[in-house]
């Protein structure tokens, strides 16, 4: 009973210590790949739980490919993150993003079929044609990011919505830097 109680403890040990935590209070549904991430992933830990004939939960520790996915979203997210952040009123890429873009132009040279639209958000502030003009300078960064990386310009489009499609929601800076943001999405 013991033995089967510590084995439970340790496989969780193990899920726990494979999982990455974000200090943000806005949820998002892709996400950015940290540097750590990107660089050392070659595999996604994931536990599931199941009954045993006792009827005690048994917890199962599944390890796979991160390209389980293959050519899409769900693949270009677990293997490069499908989203580069931006500081207030910027469409510079900082140190992060740019690993993110390597990650994802490394993605985009495995899978030379696949194309994929960048588009442009930004936080609340400012006025609705401002954010549109703002949101397409940060797809276009990310595009032109990509292509001097060797994608080729006729796999990328660009999209820019502006305000009109936050991630998070709430007005302070958790939510706000969120919603400042380029998304990759699979064609």
């Amino acid at each position: 009973m013991h033995l089967r109680l510590l084995s439970i403890f340790a496989a969780m040990l193990l899920v726990a210590a494979c999982e990455t935590t974000q200090e943000n209070t806005g949820e998002s549904a892709g996400t950015g790949a940290s540097s750590e991430d990107a660089s050392t992933a070659t595999s996604t830990v994931t536990s599931e739980t199941s009954d045993t004939e006792d009827g005690t939960d048994e917890i199962v520790v599944v390890q796979s490919d991160e390209d389980e996915f293959g050519p899409t979203q769900d693949g270009l997210i677990a293997f490069a993150g499908d989203r580069v952040f931006f500081d207030y009123d910027k469409y510079n890429i900082n140190a992060e993003g740019q690993r993110t873009l390597e990650r994802q132009a490394e993605w985009l040279a495995k899978y030379s079929n696949v194309s994929i639209t960048i588009e442009g958000h930004c936080d609340e502030r400012g006025t609705r044609e401002y954010n549109l003009a703002l949101g397409e300078r940060r797809a276009q960064a990310a595009k032109s990011y990509l292509i001097a990386l060797g994608v080729d310009s006729g796999r990328l489009t660009t999209v820019s919505y502006g305000k009109e499609r936050p991630d998070a929601l709430g007005s302070n800076e958790a939510a706000w830097s969120q919603n400042r943001r380029s998304v990759s999405i699979v064609n």
